[in-house]
């Protein structure tokens, strides 16, 4: 097989599909690697060292387009790559199409086999190739909120840690998923009064059995949501539905009764966001104030640290992927059928449920119906 990796065009995304260890796997293989000039250089991968790994360089990204079988990416292809796209190519990335109809529209039109990291679930439930990024845009988010909260970005003024004889911060942290946790544990590390809030008993046990007394653990409902953002100085949201829309927990009206210059991060803007006053920033452009809470909404948080982010995505990716080129998609699937839930997109047709209820009137069918 022939796969391709091209640089990524989203604003300030420095990450790459794949690194010179991975095209050294793939060659092993005996598949042809093709790689776009200047590929790696955002994560300190340079040219040379994917050509001495036995990649074959092209000088434009519509060359690697044309000629790959395989495409491997990190993030999702933006309106500028969909003429590139071709019948059966296979799209390897985090796709997050519930909120995006017109990539959706696009990777239907074109027939591609959109093979998403976010929503391949492994038999114990787990998400392997979301987790990574998770762990680090779970960390990034008290880092950055940390940072928004001085006072020339719009802050109120308050230090996360605070020193003797002043309060903490109060960080409150909707959802205790990979990036609740991830997040917990830096604030609760940095010395910030963190509450965590989520909607499993079992999982807020767990985290009780991890922090103990350094955190609140609250169930999710409306009234301890509201009563909690209240009093916070920085909420993250990392709510997650694997695929699918992120219900909208933290409501407009929260704003006018928060402090002013709280902070909100919203980590989970990829999937359409858990904020109802939340829309996609970028790096260069991370935050606006809205009733005075200042929002930070960035669609790509792990770009910030990319040589980490890439080899995190990476060693997670290659596993799979290696199994899509030597067997080809459908023989991955049968002999692995953890594949099936990775494909959102085949033949013309949306293949994952949680991506098909936000589009009724494109068709869907069950992928493995399809491929058998």
């Amino acid at each position: 097989m022939r796969v391709g990796c091209v640089k990524e065009i989203k604003n300030n995304e420095f990450r790459v599909g794949l690194t010179p260890d991975n095209v050294k796997s793939y060659a092993a293989a005996g598949h042809e690697v093709l790689i776009e000039r200047g590929a790696g250089l955002g994560s300190g991968f340079p040219d040379a060292d994917y050509a001495a790994a036995g990649a074959v360089l092209k000088d434009t990204a519509a060359e690697v387009w044309s000629g790959c079988d395989m495409m491997v990416k990190v993030k999702e292809p933006l309106p500028a790559e969909y003429p590139l796209f071709h019948e059966g190519l296979i799209l390897y990335t985090y796709l997050h199409l519930a909120p995006d109809p017109e990539q959706t529209e696009a990777l239907i039109k074109g027939k591609v086999k959109g093979v998403a990291y976010e929503t391949l679930t492994e038999k114990d439930g787990s998400l392997p190739l979301l987790i990574p990024m998770s762990q680090i845009a779970g960390r990034l988010s008290i880092q950055q909120g940390a940072k928004y909260l001085e006072k020339r970005f719009g802050g109120e003024g308050v230090l996360l840690a605070g020193v003797p004889g002043t309060p903490k911060a109060k960080v409150v942290i909707l959802g205790g998923g990979t990036v609740g946790a991830n997040s917990c544990r830096i604030a609760a590390g940095m010395g910030a009064d963190v509450t965590i809030i989520d909607i499993n008993l079992k999982r807020l046990e767990h985290l009780d059995e991890i922090f103990g007394s350094r955190i609140q653990t609250l169930v999710s409902t409306d009234a301890n949501i509201e009563r909690a953002v209240k009093e916070a100085d920085l909420v993250i949201g990392s709510v997650l539905i694997p695929g699918a829309s992120t219900p909208k927990l933290f409501k407009k009206k929260y704003l006018k009764e928060m402090k002013p210059g709280a902070v909100f991060v919203d980590v989970a803007i990829d999937q359409g966001g858990c904020g109802e006053s939340s829309r996609v920033t970028s790096h260069d452009d991370p935050v606006f104030i809205e009733e005075g809470i200042v929002h930070y909404c960035v669609g790509n948080m792990p770009g910030a640290v990319p040589r980490t982010s890439t080899i995190a995505l990476t060693n997670a990716t290659i596993r799979y992927g290696l199994q899509i080129a030597n067997l080809g998609l459908e023989e991955a699937c049968r002999r692995n059928p953890v594949i099936y839930s990775a494909v959102n997109t085949y033949d013309g047709k949306i293949t994952f449920p949680g991506v098909a209820v936000c589009y009724p009137e494109i068709e869907s069918a069950d992928i493995k119906e399809l491929i058998g």
